[in-house]
């Protein structure tokens, strides 16, 4: 039995919002928001464009390079904060749309760390039930409708995505593509990264909507120093794990969510710039879509060929964090 990634896809919708265009709502200015975050644009969805259409039409390019329909889908996991609905769930409501019927479907809420979480989960349930034959993960957000146009510090940084893949549990005896996994949080630092209103610990409330209570918080200096320690740690300790070394890596996908983090990570595992996908001046911060969206950009622009491997790591909400090893 082997595990492996059969295809990926991505989308991003028409709009795109530019530095230049966030100058009219708020005092901030291009060189300002480049220096800080390393983003250029970032692209929004329509008004009547959902969580679960931006999830459909990464899927369809996934299953489509996969060579399969969503009919023969046993499990999809949709990570996402901005979901359609509270309930029922998005992954039903893609499965449908996609044409399948009858698979284990559920949202997963890790944030950002929302997809390499889903690849996890559905991973382990491929090892344990032969039966899921293929997987479906995808990350789909929609941030600009929890963004606070009018918070100078928090707006620039998110847009609006999703990536998708599927994993296909094949008869071969070669290795599986996860090499290698390291998961954790921390709930006392919840706080940092917030949706504060909205829950059943404060409902909505003409209050909480005045108080743009229903749009992302967050603490951007304490947020920053648990990233880089967190995804560190967790990328060490998966090498470790898998008995390889940063230089073998081909390619380290880090969580788009500012250059800075980034870059500071990859320095401190040794990896040089030229092997760090990095696509954040296109797409900002697209939370649980951002490493989605990278593999696939990896995937289709040949950055990435049977057997290479590439290194995921993330930090999101919750406090969540993790790094994954594949072998592609």
């Amino acid at each position: 039995m082997s595990i492996r990634i059969a295809g990926t896809g991505s989308y991003v919708p028409e709009k795109i919002l530019t530095n230049a265009d966030l100058e009219k709502l708020v005092d901030t200015n291009d060189e300002w928001i480049k220096t800080r975050t390393g983003i250029a644009e970032r692209h929004i969805a329509a008004d009547d464009e959902a969580c679960s259409d931006m999830a459909v039409a990464a899927a369809r390019q996934a299953l489509d390079m996969a060579g399969i329909s969503a009919s023969e889908l046993s499990a999809v996991i949709v990570a996402t904060t901005t979901p359609d609905h509270i309930f029922p769930n998005t992954a039903s409501l893609a499965l449908d749309r996609l044409g399948g019927k009858g698979a284990f479907c559920f949202d997963l809420s890790a944030a950002c760390s929302g997809f390499i979480s889903s690849l996890e989960a559905a991973y382990a349930l491929m090892c344990t039930r032969s039966q899921y034959r293929y997987a479906l993960v995808i990350g789909s957000e929609k941030l600009s409708i929890i963004t606070n146009w009018s918070d100078r510090n928090t707006c620039v940084l998110f847009g609006d995505g999703a990536g998708a893949a599927v994993l296909e549990n094949t008869a071969d005896a070669g290795p599986n593509t996860i090499l290698a996994a390291d998961f954790h949080a921390d709930g006392s630092l919840g706080s940092l990264l917030t949706l504060p209103a909205g829950g059943s610990r404060q409902p909505a409330t003409a209050a909480t909507v005045a108080a743009h209570l229903h749009t992302i918080h967050m603490e951007g200096r304490e947020t920053f120093k648990h990233a880089v320690n967190a995804m560190t740690g967790a990328c060490r300790t998966v090498l470790e794990t898998a008995g390889v070394r940063a230089e073998q890596l081909k390619l380290v996908i880090p969580h788009q969510a500012n250059i800075r983090i980034i870059q500071a990570v990859s320095q401190r595992l040794g990896v040089e710039d030229a092997r760090v996908f990095c696509n954040i001046a296109h797409y900002g911060n697209t939370s649980a879509a951002s490493i989605g969206i990278c593999l696939d950009e990896a995937v289709r622009g040949g950055r990435l060929e049977r057997g290479d491997l590439v290194l995921l790591t993330s930090f999101g909400s919750g406090l969540t964090w993790g790094a994954m090893l594949l072998k592609y």
